[in-house]
C-alpha cells in the first residue's frame, strides 16, 4: 500500500476492506465423430485420455437427442461386448443422467428397464434412482406427482427413500424454484415418520428467507414445530435473523431474538453481530450501542466484528468520540484496531467535516504497523474534496495512482467535481482515464459522471456561477 506523501506529513495539525455430473478428465478429451456411412443414435461418445486408474477409463456417453430408441440403440452397442463393458455402476449412473436431461420422465423410467433387462451384470441402486427423482423434481408439472412416482418405484424396488432421498428431492426442488412443494413434501414425509434431518430443513428455511416472504417462513417454522415437534435450533433462528436484518426489519430481529432465548438457545456472537449490522444499516449508534451492552450482560464475548461493527455504527450516527474511545477497549481485550477500524473512524470525522483529524488518524494507523488499504484512502480523498482541500486531494490522489489503488464511485465523483470546479478540466480528464484503465468503474459509468460534471460546469459559467 502506499504511504502519505511528505508534503502532507509536515504539518502535526494536518496530517494523513450437482449430484451426478458426468466425470471429466483432467485432459481434454477427445470428441470421436460418429460415422457417416450409417446414421448413428445423436449421442457423443468421449474417451478420455491415458489414466492410471482403470474404471475412469470407460467410455462418456452424452446424449443430445429425447429418441428412446436411439437411446436403447446406443446402449446395446455399448454392452455388446460382455468383456469390454464397465463394471462401474456410476458409468450407468451417468449414461442414465444424461439421457434423463433431454428426455421426459417416463421415457428415462423405460430406458432405465431396458438397461437392466439387456445388461443383467447392472444392478440399480438408490443412487440410480436418485437420478430419477433429480430429474422428477425439476419437471415443470404443477403437482408432486412425478416425485411420487419415483419414491413409489424406490419402495417397489427394495430401496425405500432415506434421508438422503429427501435431501435430495428438498434441494432440487427449491433450486428449481419449487419451495411450495418442497414444505409439502417434507410434511408428508414426516406423517410418513421419515422427518428432515437439521440439514434439509435449514436449507429450506434459508431457501424460503431468500425467495419467499417473511410471513411464509414464519409459517413453515410454526407448521413444522407444532404439528412434528421439530423446533428450530439456533442455526435456523441465526438465518432468520439474517434475513430480516438484511432487509432493515430490526423489530422482526427483536422478536426472534427473544424467542430464541425462550426456546432455551444461547445467542452467539455473530447474532449478535447480525443485529448490529442491522442498526448500522439504519444509522441508529444507540441501538448498536444496545445491543452490545445485552452481548455483554448475556456473557456473550465480543470479537473483531463486533467492536468494528460498533465502531462503524457510532460513527456513522456521528457518535466518533464515543467510537473512538472504543478504540482501547477492543485492545484491552485482545483484539487489535486493523483497517476497517480506522476507516470507519475516518468516515465518521470527515462527515463531522474534522478532516484533518481523519488525516492524523491516518498518520497513528501507520505508525502502529496498520496498512491502510484503497477503501481508506477512498474515504479521505473523498472527505478531502468535500472539505475543499483539492491540494491535498490531489496529493492523495498520486499516492494512491502510485500504489494501483482503485477508486470507489463516491471518491471519483467528488474528485472530478471539485477538479472541474476549479477550473482544472485537463485533471478530470486524466482521473477519468485512470478510473477506465484501473477497472475502477465501468467506461459508462464514469463517462457519465464527466460529462454530467462538465455540463453543470458549462451551465455554471453562462450564468456567471464559477
Amino acid at each position: 500500500m502506499g504511504k502519505l506523501p511528505p508534503s502532507m506529513r509536515s504539518s502535526a495539525s494536518f496530517a494523513l476492506t450437482n449430484l451426478l455430473k458426468n466425470p471429466a478428465s483432467s485432459q481434454k478429451p477427445q470428441v470421436i465423430p460418429q460415422s457417416s456411412k450409417k446414421k448413428k443414435p445423436q449421442a457423443i461418445q468421449q474417451f478420455p485420455k491415458k489414466n492410471p486408474q482403470p474404471r475412469s477409463q470407460s467410455p462418456l456417453v452424452t446424449f443430445t437427442s429425447p429418441s428412446l430408441s436411439e437411446a436403447k440403440t446406443l446402449f446395446t452397442s455399448l454392452i455388446s461386448d460382455p468383456k469390454k463393458a464397465p463394471s462401474d455402476l456410476r458409468f450407468y449412473n451417468s449414461i442414465l443422467q444424461s439421457f434423463s436431461s433431454v428426455s421426459t420422465l417416463q421415457d428415462a423410467i423405460f430406458f432405465l428397464n431396458h438397461m437392466v433387462k439387456t445388461h443383467p451384470p447392472f444392478s440399480p441402486d438408490r443412487s440410480t434412482y436418485h437420478v430419477l427423482l433429480i430429474q422428477a423434481c425439476k419437471s415443470s408439472d404443477e403437482s408432486l406427482s412425478p416425485v411420487y412416482q419415483i419414491l413409489n418405484l424406490m419402495n417397489t424396488n427394495g430401496f425405500p427413500p432415506n434421508i438422503v432421498s429427501t435431501d435430495i428431492s428438498v434441494r432440487a426442488l427449491c433450486i428449481s424454484g419449487r419451495e411450495e412443494h418442497a414444505i409439502e413434501l417434507v410434511k408428508d414425509l414426516c406423517r410418513k415418520d421419515s422427518p428432515p434431518d437439521s440439514h434439509v430443513y435449514n436449507f429450506l428455511v434459508r431457501h424460503l428467507c431468500k425467495n419467499r416472504s417473511v410471513s411464509t417462513m414464519n409459517g413453515f417454522v410454526r407448521d413444522m414445530k407444532e404439528e412434528f415437534s421439530i423446533k428450530p435450533d439456533l442455526v435456523t433462528y441465526t438465518i432468520m435473523i439474517d434475513n430480516v436484518c438484511n432487509n432493515k426489519n430490526l423489530r422482526e430481529a427483536t422478536r426472534l431474538l427473544e424467542v430464541l432465548s425462550e426456546e432455551g438457545h444461547k445467542p452467539d456472537c455473530y447474532v449478535y453481530n447480525t443485529i448490529m449490522k442491522g442498526y448500522c444499516s439504519l444509522s441508529t449508534g444507540g441501538e448498536v450501542l444496545d445491543v452490545y451492552k445485552k452481548m455483554l450482560d448475556e456473557g456473550v464475548k465480543p470479537d473483531l466484528v463486533t467492536y468494528n461493527t460498533l465502531i462503524y455504527g457510532l460513527s456513522k450516527s456521528g457518535r466518533v468520540q464515543q467510537a473512538k474511545k472504543f478504540l482501547s477497549v477492543m485492545a484491552e481485550n485482545g483484539h487489535f484496531p486493523d483497517a476497517v477500524t480506522y476507516t470507519s473512524l475516518m468516515n465518521g470525522m470527515c462527515r463531522e467535516g474534522d478532516v484533518k483529524g481523519a488525516l492524523s488518524l491516518l498518520e497513528e494507523m501507520e505508525a502502529k504497523g496498520c496498512e491502510p488499504n484503497s477503501c481508506t484512502y477512498n474515504t479521505l480523498l473523498h472527505g478531502l474534496c468535500k472539505a475543499r482541500l483539492l491540494e491535498k486531494g490531489v496529493e492523495l490522489y498520486g499516492t494512491m495512482k502510485k500504489s494501483s489503488m482503485k477508486l470507489d464511485t463516491g471518491a471519483y465523483g467528488t474528485f472530478v467535481r471539485s477538479l472541474c470546479r476549479n477550473g482544472r478540466v485537463a485533471e478530470a480528464y486524466e482521473v477519468f482515464d485512470y478510473a477506465v484503465e484501473s477497472k475502477s468503474l465501468t467506461d459508462v459509468a464514469a463517462y457519465t459522471t464527466l460529462e454530467s460534471t462538465l455540463k453543470w460546469l458549462t451551465k455554471a459559467r453562462e450564468q456567471g456561477l464559477v
